[in-house]
């Protein structure tokens, strides 16, 4: 037993072929970075990471971690749309084999909030956090 790297499963499910027709994946191609986007990377894009979540000694190999993404573009309707579009793709989802681990379930925890970075110009985000359980 070993535990799942999520960040690296929910990747993979967000760029696989399956997935590749959904609108997410058109809007943002293989753009969808893990914890953070490299140094002027091209918008839009998506960025998540684990920020915690809750494993059982009872089942050592179920994880449910919470994720937090962020879904930049160069305008904030567009960054509401890239929200939408992954929230079409996550909200839901149950029993989806990625490789030799299985997404169980993902839910959204809080629903997507429109941000603008003052220190970032130009630059509009939508956060969302998701818990996703994964074995």
């Amino acid at each position: 037993m070993s535990l799942a790297d999520v960040n690296a499963i929910v990747r993979s499910y967000l760029t696989t072929a399956s997935t590749l027709a959904d609108p997410f994946i058109v809007l943002v191609g293989a753009r969808i970075y893990c914890p953070r986007a490299p140094e002027n990377a091209a918008l839009p894009n998506v960025t998540f990471f684990a920020r915690g979540g809750t494993s059982t000694p009872y089942i050592p190999d179920l994880v449910s971690p919470s994720l937090q993404f962020d879904c930049w573009a160069d305008d904030p309707i567009e960054a509401r749309e890239i929200y939408r579009s992954l929230y079409n793709a996550l909200q839901g989802i149950q029993n989806v084999v990625v490789g030799s681990n299985t997404i169980l379930s993902a839910i959204e925890e809080v629903q997507g909030q429109d941000l603008v970075d003052t220190d970032i110009p130009g630059r509009f985000r939508v956060l969302s956090f998701w818990e996703i359980m994964v074995k």
